[in-house]
């Protein structure tokens, strides 16, 4: 039972990143669940917030300054995809695609090569406890206030009239302007939102591990994606608060799901394809069974 004890020992390990990465799975839910606008601009918003956060704080800024103007940087990337495509009329995908691709010149830009060392750098962990970067349960705890006071500032939002007009734009993007709803600036509201969630977890990542490289946000989106399914497969979408809950508890399974195919002996670089056939799965199965179930009504 080795794999089972080496399980347990990566399980606060990978409940520590989950949190952190439930700020990227809620950049993605956003546009996908609240807009209805499949957008890929997190695999760039990712390694923009760690770029910018990393080449501030190596440059002598404060490391909660550097990760506040990692989280705007964010913010302009999802407003800029927003704002192509509804300004050039282009496919929400492609646009996508545009900006994530011309941000990884702007991160080489920003740090000057394809990654720095930050080991010796200040960052907001050791202004709030130096022991937070040796200590799990600290970083547990600290990520999780973090998580409760976005998801609690989300709900918040959400339940205004603002956030009821962010959800008609997605739900009836054809009904909102007889309504008095700008499409065009909500959609920038809710993509810049999307975006700078998913910079500043971008950021907090790279105080953490203490290197930041241009290449961090590659397959992001697919991760991000699994874990929503999952969450949403657990706690479903009838309600908003249920809607916000799921990318944090599919972050926390599926990560988990990660550490335990690591302990069954699975290569790291199989992990990528084994994702992708799980959300492939996932997404195809009701399709499948909505074809079987037409099927047997056509031979009845």
């Amino acid at each position: 039972m080795e794999f089972f004890s080496a399980f347990l020992n990566l399980v606060p390990v990978t409940l520590a990143q989950s949190l952190i990465y439930s700020f990227v799975v809620l950049g993605i839910m956003i546009p996908f669940r609240l807009l209805s606008f499949p957008d890929l601009t997190s695999e760039g918003a990712f390694p923009l917030g760690g770029s910018v956060c990393a080449a501030l704080i190596l440059a002598g800024c404060d490391p909660f300054l550097a990760t506040f103007v990692a989280t705007a940087a964010g913010v302009a990337a999802g407003a800029t995809t927003a704002l192509i495509h509804l300004r050039f009329r282009i496919n929400s995908l492609l646009a996508g695609i545009l900006v994530f691709t011309a941000l990884y010149s702007v991160n080489m830009r920003v740090m000057g090569r394809s990654n720095v060392a930050m080991f010796s750098a200040d960052s907001i962990f050791l202004h709030i406890d130096r022991a937070i970067v040796s200590n799990v349960w600290l970083q547990i705890a600290c990520f999780g206030t973090f998580l409760l006071v976005a998801l609690l500032a989300l709900r918040w939002y959400l339940a205004t009239q603002a956030g009821a007009a962010l959800r008609v734009v997605g739900i009836n993007p054809d009904l909102a302007p007889s309504l008095g709803i700008s499409v065009c600036t909500y959609t920038v509201i809710g993509l810049g939102m999307a975006s700078g969630l998913t910079a500043f977890g971008g950021a907090l990542v790279v105080q953490l591990q203490g290197y930041a490289d241009v290449g961090m946000g590659m397959g992001i989106l697919i991760n991000g994606l699994a874990s929503l399914v999952i969450g949403e497969t657990v706690t479903g979408r009838h309600t908003v608060t249920r809607q916000l809950l799921a990318p944090v508890i599919g972050a926390a399974i599926y990560y988990q799901l990660v550490s335990l195919g690591l302990s069954l002996g699975l290569q790291p670089s199989d992990l990528k394809l084994v994702t992708a056939l799980f959300v492939l799965v996932t997404l195809g199965l009701p399709s499948l069974r909505g074809r079987g179930g037409g099927r047997e009504t056509m031979r009845a």
